[in-house]
Parts: C-alpha cells; sequence; structure tokens
C-alpha cells in the first residue's frame, strides 16, 4: 500500500509526535489563519486526530479579512475539521498588540492549540533577536510548547510544510504583509538570511534553530538557579545587594527581571536591566532607576527597594 506524499507524512508525523502525551479525548484545535503553514497544520491534524477542530482569529485590520477567515474555516471543515472563525479586537499598532489578542482568544477555547510556525520562523525569531541585542531567553526562539500552546511544525523546513498544503489540495492567503519590506522580519526573511546563506553556506536556518534549542536549555537552567537563589536574596519586600553580589552574573540578572517585574507588572527591557544592575555591581550614589510604569527602584544602604 503506497502511503502518503513525503512532505504530508513529515507534517502528520511531526503533529503526532506533538500530541503523544495528551489523553484521546482532549480537545485539540489548530490555529489557521488561511496561510500555507497553516492550512498544512489543518491538514496534517485533521488526519492524525479526528475530531479536532480549527479556530480562525479575524483581528479586522486589512480590507476583506472577513472574507479571507471565511475561506480559511471551509477549506478547514473540508478537511473534516469544525472550525470557528473568532473576531477580535486590537488596541494599539503594530504585530504585538494583534498577537496578544490572537493569543487570547485561542487561549479562551480550553484546548490544545497548534500553531503553524516553522523552522524558518524560528531562524528569524533567532536573527531578529541578535539583532536587537537581546539576552538567551530571547535567542532561544519561540518554544515548542508553552502553555496551551505547541508548536508541532519547528522542525520542519518552511518548503516541506508548504508542500504538504499543495499535496492538500488547498488554496492558501498570501497576506501581503508577509512580502512587505516596512516589516523587520520580512527583511530577514527575504534578505538577511539568504545572504548569510550566501555567505556561509546552506543550512544556516537549521543551524539558527539548533542554537535556539541549546540556548533554551540554558536559559531554563539559569532560571531555575534563579528561582532557588531567590529567597536567600530577599530582605522583605526588597532585595539584599551582598547575597545579589555573590550570585553568579547571569543568575543575579535574572533575580533582579523576575523582581522587577512583579513591582511594575510589565517586562523590563535590557536598559532596565542594565540601571538595576548597576546598583549592585556598579554603585556610586546614583538615584532611582525608573521602571515601566513609573515605578522607581532604589538603593537604600545594602538593599533595593521599591517605594510605594
Amino acid at each position: 500500500m503506497t502511503g502518503p506524499p513525503a512532505a504530508t507524512a513529515a507534517v502528520r508525523a511531526a503533529v503526532r509526535r506533538a500530541l503523544a502525551d495528551l489523553d484521546a479525548g482532549a480537545p485539540v484545535v489548530a490555529a489557521v489563519s488561511g496561510g500555507a503553514d497553516s492550512l498544512a497544520l489543518a491538514a496534517g491534524l485533521a488526519a492524525v486526530r479526528p475530531g479536532s477542530g480549527a479556530v480562525v482569529v479575524d483581528h479586522g485590520l486589512q480590507p476583506g479579512s472577513g472574507a479571507v477567515a471565511d475561506r480559511a474555516a471551509a477549506q478547514c471543515r473540508g478537511l473534516g475539521l469544525p472550525a470557528r472563525v473568532v473576531p477580535v479586537g486590537v488596541a494599539g499598532a503594530g504585530e504585538g498588540p494583534a498577537r496578544e489578542a490572537r493569543l487570547a482568544a485561542l487561549a479562551a477555547t480550553g484546548a490544545t492549540v497548534l500553531l503553524g510556525h516553522t523552522r524558518d520562523d524560528q531562524a528569524e525569531t533567532v536573527l531578529l533577536g541578535l539583532g536587537r541585542g537581546a539576552g538567551a531567553r530571547a535567542l532561544a526562539g519561540m518554544p515548542a510548547v508553552r502553555g496551551p500552546f505547541r508548536r508541532p511544525l519547528l522542525d520542519l523546513d518552511r518548503a516541506v510544510v508548504r508542500a504538504a498544503c499543495d499535496e492538500a489540495g488547498l488554496a492558501p492567503w498570501d497576506d501581503p504583509h508577509n512580502a512587505s519590506a516596512a516589516y523587520a522580519r520580512v527583511r530577514v526573511r527575504t534578505a538577511g538570511l539568504p545572504a548569510l546563506e550566501a555567505a556561509l553556506g546552506p543550512g544556516v536556518a537549521a543551524a539558527l534553530a539548533r542554537s535556539a534549542a541549546q540556548l533554551r536549555e540554558d536559559a531554563d537552567a539559569l532560571d531555575a538557579l534563579a528561582a532557588r537563589a531567590r529567597p536567600g536574596c530577599e530582605a522583605g519586600d526588597g532585595l539584599d545587594v551582598d547575597a545579589l553580589a555573590a550570585l553568579p552574573a547571569a543568575v543575579r540578572a535574572r533575580v533582579l527581571k523576575t523582581w522587577a517585574e512583579e513591582r511594575c507588572g510589565a517586562a523590563v527591557a535590557s536598559r532596565h536591566l542594565a540601571a538595576l544592575r548597576a546598583l549592585v555591581e556598579d554603585w556610586r550614589g546614583q538615584g532611582a532607576t525608573a521602571l515601566p510604569g513609573g515605578v522607581l527602584v532604589v538603593r537604600e544602604g545594602r538593599r533595593l527597594a521599591s517605594p510605594s
């Protein structure tokens, strides 16, 4: 008996591995945008786990987005996946607010949600982090599993995944934003990675993805060390400077970051963290460090504090 074409088999195997630990009755949905990667993911899910579903999030940010969402949902239903379109409002410009609104809508399904990011997406994420001077956690890229979200296709090239979409006879939608040089990710995709491939030879995307996986292991280990060290650094609602100074720099930075983010309720950027570290590592009587939301951190003798 002849099996499925090679790309289709690869996608199905990846989905099967990603779901291997779930109970048979656990709800699973594919997040589908209408693009080739997410449609191929939906086709793989339909074959591997009948009875699953699909969710199409309509951000309403482009003319005709409703029609695109309806078409994507219809193709999922043709695969045997019950599909629904979820409109969301986006507060603010840029990809960040849209991504947050999308993930919130998907998490609200209460199901395990499969996302269609590929190895090429992972490589682009790593390069973008390098360009920003990001730390190990950002350079670790996108995790295969985080909360209800899973990314089965991270070990597959975009070309393989798109071939699986073609083999399934699906008609993907090409988002015009994916061809616009106004976006840094598009510039990395169309110019940055090809330039690296030309200079270093083929396989750069795969190498970047491997580096991300290694950095994720390192970052996880350092985060665990910081969590264990944190209680010994606490001084009331502040932090003890001498206990912080005794820690390895990478662990100290993580303790400072998590403590500061708890205080301000927002992500702490590298510039904020550098200022916090200076209060411990390069103390010269400097004034308060300002965190997002107007929260201040000061050094009071041998202690860091955040006055209310």
